[in-house]
């Protein structure tokens, strides 16, 4: 059995830490991706495995289960066919300044995201995100703008408290046909 290389020491650290800002602390501190700028919050507990291929420029917010696919392994098939030599495949993804990538999205290789733009939770980034624009589904398709987004925040302010909250969802699903 082989010993464990530093880099997969590092990548088994990242995982167990629990506390995101400490991971946030330690990512930076060790320059785990190409570049990570100022105000960059990641919170998935696994990290890409080319994580150099990987640009997060400023005030950044990666939610949690957000993957980074920067490779492709399929050469790997490709080669059994015996119709000549395929080579791995890697690529760059860049986040720029004001973006937020909500949770379970998956960003492939040769991507650039912003400035200003909002991945909705599950979206699967396969092109250039626009700057200024919200994004949403498989593949992601533009739904908004980051004005517009802004805009409904501010108009529509939440509360904390826990029994508001169940009130006024309460209230809305009243108001809407569901199945």
């Amino acid at each position: 059995m082989k010993p464990w290389t530093k880099d997969q020491l590092k990548r088994l650290r990242i995982a167990l830490m629990l506390n995101s800002d400490k991971r946030n602390k330690y990512l930076k501190k060790h320059q785990i991706f190409k570049e990570m700028g100022e105000n960059v919050f990641f919170q998935p507990r696994f990290i890409p495995s080319d994580p150099k291929l990987i640009k997060f420029h400023n005030n950044i917010i990666v939610t949690s289960n957000v993957t980074f696919v920067t490779h492709d392994i399929f050469h790997l098939g490709l080669n059994q066919l015996n119709q000549g030599e395929f080579s791995y495949e890697q690529n760059c993804i860049e986040i720029m300044d004001n973006v937020f990538i909500g949770c379970n999205s998956t960003i492939l290789g040769n991507t650039k995201i912003g400035p200003n733009a909002v991945i909705a939770a599950g979206t699967v980034v396969t092109k250039d995100v626009l700057p200024n624009t919200v994004v949403a589904g498989n593949p992601a398709k533009v739904i908004g703008t980051f004005e517009e987004y802004i805009n409904k925040r501010k108009n529509n302010p939440k509360t904390l408290d826990k029994e508001v909250l169940w009130q006024q969802f309460t209230e809305e699903k009243k108001k809407s046909d569901t199945i």
